[in-house]
């Protein structure tokens, strides 16, 4: 089984979680720039979380066989903070990067006038730079949050062709899918979708356009849930095929749209910028 998990942040995750990772069969991953638990102060720290994300992590995921991409924005949380939304003006130099596939995460957490002027504006950057947008719907008034968001894009100049609306429920999906975007998924051990549920979720609508991640970050998650959804597809009668097109052809055929995905892993140097993930002498 082949995966490619759409929607991680290794930043919060070590490397035990690369090694095992790998033997499930994960290969590739796409880590969207989100918050980090704790209020930046200043658009400099964007600057260097953007070039972590650009240097140190694909580097971490290399030494494990795993091609590593990430998305770059304001995320929707730290759009209501005047201390943070200079940084639209610093995504640009950023969204010109090899290998950042898309702009995101964008969208909404309390749905403020503030985020609506971010995602609008963030929109606009994708459709300048022929990027695809992730897109994370409120963890609150999800539906209210999915047709808010489905109205900004269709204002926008981006094509809901090229919108992946993620974090949807059973609540969500048909409004996501009838308005022509690509269908996202978290799967969580406590909170949001679990194993069965996105099952039954495959069931009544089908695997196209489906793409599972495991949102793993600092909070309790697995970044092995991608591999759960897997073996629980097959286990409810899904083929093979199904399983390949969900966890690995979906997310290549989105971030594909970006002319930017490499799912090759070839930079497997002992060091970058002086620095090894080993620790201890020989």
């Amino acid at each position: 089984m082949r995966i490619f998990d759409p929607h991680i942040h290794m930043t919060s995750r070590t490397t035990d979680d690369y090694e095992a990772m790998y033997e499930a069969g994960v290969r590739a991953v796409v880590e969207p720039a989100f918050w980090l638990g704790q209020p930046r102060t200043s658009p400099a720290s964007f600057v260097d979380y953007f070039d972590s994300l650009l240097g140190w992590e694909p580097f971490r995921a290399a030494q494990y066989g795993i091609a590593h991409h990430c998305t770059i924005a304001l995320n929707p949380k730290e759009a209501n903070d005047p201390r943070c939304t200079p940084v639209l003006d610093v995504l640009p130099r950023y969204l010109v990067k090899d290998n950042v596939v898309a702009v995101g995460e964008i969208g909404y957490d309390s749905m403020t006038p503030a985020e609506d002027t971010a995602l609008a504006a963030q929109l606009q950057l994708a459709a300048d730079h022929e990027l695809p947008a992730l897109v994370h719907t409120p963890h609150r008034d999800k539906l209210a949050g999915l047709r808010r968001t489905l109205d900004i894009v269709a204002e926008s100049e981006l094509s809901v062709e090229r919108v992946l609306i993620d974090h949807l429920n059973e609540t969500t999906v048909k409004e996501a899918k009838d308005a022509g975007c690509w269908l996202g998924f978290s799967v969580y051990p406590d909170t949001k979708m679990d194993e069965d549920r996105m099952v039954a979720i495959l069931r009544a609508h089908g695997p196209e356009k489906v793409l599972v991640n495991s949102a793993a970050d600092w909070g309790k998650s697995d970044p092995l849930k991608t591999r759960k959804v897997g073996d629980a597809m097959l286990h409810a009668g899904f083929s093979d095929d199904d399983v390949d097109r969900v966890l690995w052809r979906n997310p290549v055929a989105f971030y594909g749209l970006s002319g930017r995905l490499a799912l090759d892993v070839t930079d497997t140097d002992a060091t970058h910028e002086g620095n090894s993930i080993l620790r201890g002498g020989a």
